[in-house]
């Protein structure tokens, strides 16, 4: 989530409520400070953990699904996509409609136009 711009842009449009998962406790505490700054600090939760830990168990982490909106802004140094895309497609967090968002750097190329079996549709 880094300093959590995106989710607060999606606070600034309507959005009734958001999360954002980051492992690193300085961005956590920037997220925290952004939002409370902007007066939103009722309408977030932040998980201070691994994503893919998160994805993958998201009530050991206190969440509940299913999500509506999911945006990934991962640093793309640090992540593996195939893996990632992966656990996004298996997590119990994402509703039926689910719309995902995916941040990468254009080195990558374009996605395949579907993922995780047709579970996500590009």
């Amino acid at each position: 989530s880094g300093s959590g711009v995106v989710g607060i842009e999606a606070l600034s449009r309507g959005v009734g409520h958001a999360t954002f998962v980051d492992f690193s406790a300085e961005c956590a505490g920037t997220i925290r400070s952004n939002c409370e700054a902007l007066g939103e600090g009722e309408r977030i939760d932040v998980v201070e953990a691994d994503v893919m830990s998160v994805l993958a168990d998201p009530s050991r982490h206190g969440l509940q699904g299913p999500y509506d909106l999911v945006t990934v802004t991962p640093p793309y140094e640090e992540v593996v996509y195939a893996e990632l895309m992966g656990a996004i497609c298996a997590s119990p967090l994402l509703g039926e409609d689910c719309l995902v968002a995916v941040e990468y750097p254009v080195e990558l190329g374009l996605f395949p136009p579907t993922l995780g079996g047709g579970r996500l549709v590009g």
